[in-house]
């Protein structure tokens, strides 16, 4: 987490995910598709941990009727989110803080991207039922983050092919090896049928698994 504070890395930030996250742009095209299904033409759209704009962007890009709120914790991250969207920020409102910072709403979608894996499972769900608050009833939410299987010969399975798949998009070996051990020392992770459950839990229904890549997951529900 420090470094989405340390302003040189948070400047190299937009190259990190395509190299360690399989199919990133794709996750933002699904995305905005799954959103779309539901959403009206001027949305307003909730995004949750959305420092260093890229999410926003997609979103924006391919529904120019849509306004946001992005919610990210790191200050460095967001000049950065207002960097990577340039014009594109008469749409969009950034606030620093966490979930229960964001306006009540309501919003008629939601996303939280590559985030909800830094939370323990309780504030997990607690964030989870934090933004089904501010959400309108039937209101679309997509979730993306690492998660796979946490018994003991299969986290480590998982997360060898994690340091593989970067080393594969181009991360040097000694970078994807020290990657590896800081996911595995300080992410919550859990199993995929875990999260779906604190998914259901935060009081979201029809939640269906839409992404699946390596140690990574997706689900949409709705409110």
């Amino acid at each position: 987490m420090a470094a989405f504070s340390d302003p040189e890395a948070v400047a190299r930030y937009a190259d990190g995910p395509r190299r360690f996250v399989p199919g990133f742009e794709a996750l933002h095209r699904m995305t905005g598709i799954l959103l779309g299904e539901h959403a009206p033409p001027d949305a307003r759209v909730l995004v949750l941990g959305a420092g260093g704009g890229l999410e926003l962007r997609a979103l924006a890009e391919a529904h120019p009727g849509w306004s946001f709120v992005g919610v990210d914790p790191a200050r460095e991250m967001l000049r950065q989110a207002e960097r990577t969207l340039g014009p594109l920020m008469d749409r969009v409102t950034l606030v620093e803080g966490y979930i229960e910072d964001a306006p009540p709403g309501p919003f008629d979608a939601a996303t939280c991207l590559l985030t909800l894996h830094f939370l323990d499972a309780e504030e997990r769900e607690r964030t989870v039922r934090a933004i089904h608050r501010r959400l309108r009833p039937g209101a679309p939410f997509v979730a993306a983050h690492g998660s796979f299987p946490q018994d003991e010969g299969g986290r480590s399975r998982w997360l060898a092919r994690y340091e593989a798949y970067a080393v594969a998009s181009g991360v040097e070996p000694e970078q994807a090896m020290r990657a590896r051990a800081a996911v595995d020392a300080a992410l919550a992770a859990l199993g995929p049928e875990e999260d779906a459950a604190i998914l259901r839990g935060g009081g979201f229904r029809d939640v269906e698994a839409f992404f699946s890549a390596f140690t990574w997951r997706g689900w949409v529900g709705r409110a």
